[in-house]
């Protein structure tokens, strides 16, 4: 079974690998939020640190750590409590672009019957389909975490000659709630796709997954409420458990009836 599955994974990569506009949209999104905005951060902290904004963002910090240089401690703040929130974004949006096809993908392109005859139980499937977008949304995850960490770090020490050190907030983050605000979202949309007619209404219904990611983001960046290592453990932990439990509802009540009457 296990082979089975593997191979239905791989066949789920294939079909984005294969698809120039599936795949250049996964690659398009962390360009943008985790080397575009970031150097347009590091430029601005560093050659018009005068900016409102950026005095705004400074007067976020705490007394006790606006320790350095201001450039320093504005690019921390970014670094450590803004830029983490875009890797909560990037799983969610890659993931959704394979979960939202991947039963109404296999409808459109009749391959749906030959699917279900596989050797594989319903459950098994909505595993194996669940995982595909897991793993594509965590290794664009990492591979985007160490492109920005790349980046960031070269322009700091050129400019600033100084580099930017990672905080504990990054590992909880990388390894916790990303992972399960993944999981959350692709057993939503893989399910959702289940009882949709189209790609496009399954992905309709994907977009609204980000809405409470822009707002926490808002209110990063507004200070409303700026996300310390104990609310994001504590969220973490949350997540995980609700993923779980998620998972596990959703494979239970998964159906070959939910799944051929749309």
């Amino acid at each position: 079974m296990k082979i089975a599955m593997t191979a239905l994974i791989k066949k789920d990569f294939r079909g984005v690998t294969d698809n120039k506009h599936l795949f250049s949209a996964i690659l398009i999104l962390p360009l943008i939020l985790t080397i575009i905005l970031p150097s347009i951060f590091v430029a601005v902290v560093c050659f018009a640190p005068d900016d409102p904004d950026m005095q705004v963002l400074y007067q976020l910090l705490p007394q006790e750590s606006r320790g350095g240089s201001f450039q320093m401690t504005v690019i921390g703040l970014i670094f450590n409590y803004i830029l983490p929130l875009f890797f909560l974004m990037i799983p969610i949006m890659t993931a959704s672009i394979m979960a939202a096809s991947s039963f109404v993908g296999e409808k459109e392109k009749h391959t749906l019957e030959t699917l279900i005859y596989c050797p594989l139980s319903l459950q098994q499937i909505f595993r194996a389909k669940v995982l595909a977008s897991f793993m594509l949304s965590m290794f664009v995850s990492l591979i985007s975490f160490v492109a920005m960490l790349t980046v960031i770090q070269l322009e700091v020490f050129f400019l600033l000659d100084s580099l930017m050190l990672p905080g504990i907030n990054w590992l909880i983050i990388l390894l916790l709630v990303s992972p399960s605000i993944s999981l959350i979202a692709v057993t939503l949309i893989v399910r959702g796709s289940a009882k949709a007619r189209s790609v496009e209404e399954s992905q309709q219904g994907a977009v609204f997954l980000i809405l409470p990611l822009i707002l926490l983001a808002v209110g990063q960046f507004s200070g409303i409420m700026l996300l310390g290592t104990g609310l994001l453990l504590i969220l973490g932990l949350i997540c995980a458990l609700l993923a779980g439990l998620l998972l596990k509802k959703s494979m239970g009540r998964f159906t070959y009836e939910m799944l051929l009457r749309s």
